[in-house]
């Protein structure tokens, strides 16, 4: 029988494409979770429109699930992340949204500590998890610099609150939203909606928590909720990482002006990509005569310089589409 969405507490909800292969780790993860007695809570697998096996892997858990615990599974046909959050959080039951990539492999405790601070924190409209790296091959020298890129994401182990003059938020993994705060505060449809077709454009996550911070409501990070990201061997090549920060650095165009009012934007936009032209002639200055051999460096460049051609990228690409493609 379904509950009814007073009786659940928590939702985990896992997005998902083509994550047959990499579904049963989380999976289990997710059933050997600890100190949640007394907590209702649910999980959903959002199918993005796989091609591969993806629902028989849910339909066999569900076979041989948690008693007490509800295992959903929901295809949602429109490609991109965002559109399997939406779809998410409109299914979902609980009072609180975890989303959990199917790469990711939560702590003992990451569903006890994840409701625990949203029911003590009632001013938070989300939260993000202290997510390390498991790496199939060790990472590039220096790799430390751009791990954020790929939500790594340490900052002590005391929770911190995002101050919104600082630009910076928590990644999609391992976050975790007040359900109403998104349903009131984010459309149902992004502008970004993630990397779809070979398009690497990024921050899908970054936008939808904008609308939920502009709105008032106050975005922590949360040293408890500990998720360790799987990071394959292809995921630390040259090809992926300058491709990452191309669609990352394209994306900031539309993230940037989402927090500047409408009369502010032509000088924002000025001040903007000033500082992108700083950054990148002081990185060429730093390691001019690296930039070829170091990767994290030639990365950093890659970011700088898309950050600099977002706009000129939205105003050709996406903002002259027809409103009915969007």
């Amino acid at each position: 029988m379904t509950k009814s969405l007073s009786m659940v507490d928590f939702t985990v909800a896992i997005p998902t494409y083509n994550g047959a292969q990499r579904l049963s780790g989380l999976l289990e993860k997710l059933r050997s979770q600890t100190q949640v007695e007394g907590l209702c809570w649910e999980v959903i697998v959002v199918d993005n429109n796989s091609s591969d096996h993806t629902a028989e892997v849910v339909q066999q858990y569900q076979q041989n699930w948690l008693e007490g615990v509800e295992l959903r599974y929901c295809f949602e046909p429109e490609q991109g992340l965002a559109f399997a959050r939406q779809r998410a959080v409109t299914e979902a039951q609980g009072k609180f949204v975890g989303f959990l990539d199917d790469d990711n492999r939560p702590a003992p405790e990451w569903l006890a500590a994840a409701h625990h601070f949203g029911k003590n924190h009632p001013q938070v409209g989300a939260y993000g998890s202290r997510i390390l790296g498991e790496f199939e091959v060790h990472p590039p020298e220096n790799f430390e610099r751009i791990a954020p890129l790929l939500a790594l994401t340490d900052r002590g182990s005391e929770p911190r609150y995002y101050e919104p003059q600082k630009k910076l938020l928590p990644p999609g993994a391992g976050l975790v939203v007040r359900r109403q705060a998104w349903l009131k505060q984010v459309p149902a449809r992004l502008v970004l909606i993630g990397r779809v077709g070979g398009q690497m454009l990024a921050s899908e996550e970054f936008e939808a928590l904008l609308y939920i911070q502009n709105a008032g409501w106050q975005i922590w990070y949360n040293p408890e909720m500990v998720v360790y990201h799987c990071i394959p061997r292809q995921r630390l090549e040259r090809a992926y990482l300058m491709g990452l920060c191309r669609g990352i650095g394209l994306s900031r165009y539309h993230t940037r002006m989402l927090s500047v009012a409408a009369w502010q934007k032509p000088l924002a936009l000025v001040v903007y990509m000033l500082n992108d032209l700083r950054k990148i002639v002081r990185h060429l200055i730093k390691y001019r005569t690296s930039i070829k051999s170091d990767l994290v460096a030639a990365c950093e460049l890659e970011l700088y310089l898309s950050c600099l051609k977002s706009p000129f990228f939205f105003w050709r690409s996406v903002f002259r589409q027809p409103l009915q493609t969007r």
